[in-house]
Order: C-alpha cells, then structure tokens, then sequence
C-alpha cells in the first residue's frame, strides 16, 4: 500500500485535494512557494517540507499539481526541485495541466531515476476538489494506475484511463478546449439577452429547460447573473489552458476557428485585470 505521499501544489484545487489526503491514513508531505497554504495543511495533520526534493524525498507516491511555468522553473527541474529529491521506485503523478512536451520530459527524467509516471490531470472546480468529485485523466501503466486508486479516491469520483503517458494531457487539451468555449458561448448569450431586454434569471430558466441545459451551464450561468466571480477555477489558467490547446491544434496541423475566437475573449478577460477571477468573468469582457 502506497503510505508515504508528497504533495507539491496547493493552489485552487491542490489545497483541498491535499485536505483529503489529511483525512486517510497516509503520512503527507506537503509543499507550496505560499507558506500560509502549507501551515493550513500542516493544521489538518500534514508534515510541512522546505523544499519541493526534501517533498518527494523517501516517499511511495509524489503528487505535482502546479502550472506550466511552475513546473518548467526550479519546482521540478531546479537544484531543489522534485527531480532532485526522487528516489527509484516512486510513482509520480503529474495532476497538473502542463503543455505535451513538458508531461514527456518530465516523464523521461523521472524514468532516467527509475520513477514510475503517470499523466494524470484532474478536471473539476475547487468544490469539486473540496468534496471529493474530481475526474482524474490517467495515461501510464494499467498496474501503476491500479496502486494509486485508494488515494486518488481521496478526492476524485472516476479514475478514467485513456491510454499511454501523454494521452492523458491531449485528453485534458479537448475538455479545456470544450469547457471554456461553452461557458463563453453563455456569456454570449446572456449578454445578447440582456441587449434584448430580458433578464439573466429568465434566460437561464428556458436555458434549463431543454438539450442545452448542463451542470456547468446552471453554476456558471448563476454565478454570472449574480455577479459573483468568486475564484473556482481562474480565467488566468483556462487562458493559459486555451493557448497549449491551440498550440496542439497547430502542431497537428488543425485549425480550430471557434477555439480561437474564444482564446480571444479569455485573452481579454486577462488584459482587462480579470485573470484572478473565477473564469465566468469572462462575461465581463463582452459587457465591456
């Protein structure tokens, strides 16, 4: 059984998949550059590391979730960063959403230290992460994947494998991808509602009614009739998220013409100062 855990990441999502290891019989090792993060999980029961080597050091299961720039600088490749601190045998799971080429690399460097890796994004929103509801995208070895199901079923609801390492992070390019352009799309519509002369509350309820209603449509959708921008998932990161997707698309030689048009917007919401926000302000951009 996997007992020792690093954990290295505890942003949006991170803090609270880090929480419900907290709540396992697992020896937790935390680290994050936010200091405050870390003294919150060491409340809860984790042990604080000063460094993400002294996170990974001696451990049977490393978890990384922190963004592309992150992971390119001293968190992973760095003199103190994981890479350092790895020890053969250790299975490390890269839950972040980082370009192909970097999960590849990372996985080359790791198996150079013979590391076991696994591609494993998750997707899901802060109060999935709080509840235990995340979908983690697993590429890698079927029996590696199978050590890891207890602890992954901390705070995720469905483990789904789709295929080698790699596979996992273009699998995560077309949730990005489909997630951003329908939560835009609404804003569109909303605000050409609203033009109409209708308000939100009376669009989303029709919106409710029929084969476009979704989940994710009625939480963003309210959250933007509220005004209420409060952070689950920051539009810094799904513009981020939308530019690798749109490097993909390029590298396969597609041209995706919606995704760039909404690329456009998210890139908008970020020069207009709302990049620290939950990513429903984006309809702030087309209110503009």
């Amino acid at each position: 059984m996997l007992r020792k855990i690093g954990f290295i990441g505890l942003g949006t999502v991170g803090q609270h998949m880090a929480a419900n290891l907290t709540k396992g019989d697992y020896e937790l090792t935390v680290y994050d550059p936010n200091a405050d993060k870390v003294a919150e999980l060491v409340a809860m029961g984790a042990t604080a590391a000063a460094t993400a080597a002294e996170a990974s050091r001696g451990k049977d299961l490393v978890i990384i979730i922190m963004t592309e720039t992150d992971m390119l600088g001293p968190i992973f490749f760095g003199e103190s960063g994981i890479l350092t601190g790895l020890e053969a045998g250790t299975i490390v799971a890269d839950m972040g959403s980082p370009s192909l080429e970097t999960t590849l690399r990372m996985a080359e460097e790791a198996s150079k230290k013979r590391c076991l890796f696994l591609d494993a994004p998750v997707w899901g929103s802060r109060e999935h992460a709080a509840n235990g509801l995340l979908t983690i995208i697993v590429g890698g070895d079927p029996a590696v994947i199978g050590r890891c199901r207890e602890p992954f079923s901390c705070f995720g609801l469905n483990t789904i494998r789709v295929g080698q390492i790699g596979d996992a992070t273009k699998m995560k390019f077309i949730v990005n991808l489909v997630q951003a352009a329908l939560v835009q799309v609404l804003a569109e519509g909303l605000v050409f509602g609203e033009k109409m002369g209708f308000n939100a509350d009376k669009i989303l309820e029709v919106l409710d009614t029929r084969g476009v209603a979704s989940p994710l449509f009625h939480l963003k959708g309210r959250s933007m009739c509220r005004g209420d921008f409060t952070r689950s998932l920051a539009l810094k990161y799904v513009n981020d998220q939308m530019h690798l997707v749109m490097n993909a698309a390029r590298l396969v030689g597609l041209h995706l013409p919606a995704a760039e048009a909404v690329s456009r917007v998210y890139e908008q919401g970020v020069e207009a100062g709302f990049g620290e926000e939950d990513f429903s302000a984006v309809i702030k951009v087309l209110r503009k």
